[in-house]
């Protein structure tokens, strides 16, 4: 089918996202790149009240020497707004590696593949 239907196009947005979400459970970051554009970029406030974030490569290495598998992690896609090539999403993650984060995620599609371009986050109180 040339034309995918928004449902097509949402389900394609959840499995990027899931990719995400599984590389995180897993800690590791091998399994999350593929839902990640490579001029992707991410970034937060931490607990000093200051930008933190740049390239993506920084959350590959914080995944892989940080972070510790969470098998208890539970996740939920909050929402996907899709409008041709752009959208963005919601994802909200208890208990992945002791922490509780919102991520909001800007994606496009390129050449008929969904990524991630841009993530920014918030990191909540308490697990």
């Amino acid at each position: 089918m040339s034309n995918p239907t928004h449902v097509q196009e949402y389900n394609a947005i959840v499995e990027v996202l899931n990719k995400y979400c599984e590389g995180g459970v897993k800690a590791n970051s091998a399994l999350m790149q593929p839902a990640f554009n490579e001029k992707a970029t991410m970034f937060g406030v931490d607990d000093n009240d200051q930008l933190v974030g740049g390239p993506i490569q920084g959350l590959y290495d914080i995944i892989d020497t940080s972070f510790k598998p969470s098998p208890e992690a539970k996740a939920a896609i909050v929402r996907i707004d899709i409008v041709g090539t752009a959208a963005s999403a919601r994802v909200d993650t208890d208990n992945i590696s002791g922490l509780r984060f919102t991520d909001f995620f800007n994606l496009l599609k390129v050449e008929g593949k969904w990524t991630i371009v841009s993530k920014i986050y918030h990191t909540h109180a308490n697990a």
